[in-house]
């Protein structure tokens, strides 16, 4: 993560000024500052400084009518383009539950919020809210567009302006444990994982299920069986794309952070690579996949009370996952045979032959 900056805001503008044009995230990197401490430098410019509070923000954001929501990690970037609807906020976890927009809101990460207004160069403003965790990394962003009730943003942006509106941002790294801290707890026994794994009845389980017996999802993946869970060749990423893309089969894509998951439902179009990048640039969904980010690409089946779902699971080189796709089901179906004979048909992994 990146380390405080010695960098005044004064200096974060007069650089981001020779390099309007980069993207914040990578102007970021390249000057070893958070994304947060980026925006914080517009404060009293471009930027206003805002309170986090989720109940005021998303039930506000009910009334601004049309947006493009923003969620991604390094390797994603997932976008959606709808309202804000079927709110629901408690202090654990917050919901979005719209027909386009449809998040899971974790708002202990939600640390840093900004208003930004930025006049264009054809006469536009571009207006955005961005949220950022306590390393300044962006957990969520939200894009106003032309069909976006103005009033009711800006209303919405007075209601939550801080008092204390300063261009400066204290970051804190997330730092995992020394290597001389104590030892994780081994994982439980092969046998206790299958057959937690297979008394599942909720997908929702699974999560819970891992932390209980100590494997980090990867190895779980890895350790359980083929039955359950089988490696796939790095070619099934864009084969996977190939053979739904055009179709009317709908699919489920998650991706996010650990501040804010972001989910499509629904069939994909428009497909297309571009250098390392895989883009899908639909009407409501736009993606934006790094390939060569990604390691590993697992097919994982996991029980429900209404029979098996299927996952295609994506994983970096930190073993962290990246994004994960489902075939779309309603509660009290069966998945659909024709997602499930995708994932089943993708290529699998082998290692190449020695020499």
């Amino acid at each position: 993560m990146t380390e405080p900056t010695s960098k005044t805001a004064e200096d974060i503008r007069r650089l981001r000024a020779l390099n309007p044009q980069m993207r914040e995230r990578d102007f970021a990197r390249i000057h070893s500052i958070s994304e947060g401490q980026l925006v914080a430098a517009e404060v009293g410019h471009t930027a206003t400084r805002l309170k986090v509070e989720m109940s005021t923000l998303l039930h506000g954001l009910t009334g601004v009518g049309e947006v493009m929501a923003l969620t991604r990690n390094e390797s994603a970037v997932h976008e959606k383009i709808g309202v804000y609807e079927g709110v629901s906020v408690n202090a654990h976890a917050s919901i979005v539950l719209g027909e386009q927009i449809d998040l899971r809101i974790f708002p202990s990460r939600w640390v840093h919020g900004y208003a930004l207004e930025k006049a264009m160069e054809d006469g536009t403003t571009k207006r955005s809210l961005q949220f950022f965790d306590r390393a300044g990394n962006a957990v969520h962003k939200v894009h106003a567009r032309p069909a976006t009730d103005i009033a009711a943003w800006t209303k919405l942006v007075g209601e939550l302006r801080h008092d204390e509106q300063v261009d400066t941002l204290e970051v804190t790294p997330y730092v995992k444990s020394a290597p001389e801290a104590a030892p994780a707890p081994a994982p439980a026994p092969l046998s206790e994982l299958r057959a937690g794994w297979e008394a599942m009845t909720d997908t929702h389980q699974f999560f819970g299920l891992l932390k209980k017996l100590n494997y980090p999802r990867l190895d779980a993946l890895e350790t359980v069986g083929e039955d359950l869970a089988w490696q796939l060749d790095h070619a099934a990423v864009e084969g996977m794309f190939r053979k739904v893309a055009g179709t009317d089969l709908p699919i489920m894509v998650f991706a996010g952070n650990e501040g804010c998951i972001q989910i499509h439902s629904g069939p994909i179009h428009k497909v297309s690579p571009m250098g390392p990048w895989l883009n899908v640039m639909d009407e409501t969904f736009h993606l934006h996949l790094r390939l060569d980010h990604v390691v590993a690409a697992w097919a994982v089946r996991k029980p429900t009370k209404d029979g098996h779902v299927t996952s295609v699971e994506l994983y970096d080189a930190n073993r962290e996952l990246i994004i994960q796709f489902f075939g779309k089901r309603h509660e009290g179906h069966g998945e659909r045979d024709e997602w499930r004979a995708v994932v089943e048909q993708l290529p699998l992994f082998s290692t190449p032959n020695a020499a």
